[in-house]
């Protein structure tokens, strides 16, 4: 992450996580959702254009997870639309502020 600000107010507001422990560590989040922590380490020189960080997450719901992010105007990336893929997997992907690449996937 960029900036801590930021990262927490999209993926608190835009994904619903929340911040996990009560420690606030200078240039260091943790967030948690269902089961699910992320934790980011600031990293001013990032150029967002250049990340290519990942994370694949696995949910057991993933039309009600994709609504629900609809529903708080969270952008679905454009080639990251809902769907099944070949490997048997419904997915979408959504890009954070620094250009980190969520996919969310549910087996089908």
């Amino acid at each position: 992450m960029r900036n801590k600000n930021v990262t927490r107010n999209f993926y608190v507001n835009q994904l619903g996580f929340s911040e996990f422990g009560s420690a606030n560590y200078e240039g260091y989040l943790m967030l948690e959702k269902d089961q699910i922590q992320i934790h980011f380490f600031e990293f001013k020189g990032l150029k967002p254009k250049k990340n290519y960080g990942q994370v694949y997450i696995r949910t057991n719901d993933i039309d009600s997870l994709h609504q629900a992010l609809l529903d708080c105007n969270t952008k679905i990336h454009p080639n990251g639309s809902l769907e099944i893929k070949p490997w048997g997997q419904k997915e979408f992907s959504v890009l954070d502020p620094d250009n980190n690449l969520l996919t969310f996937g549910q087996s089908i």
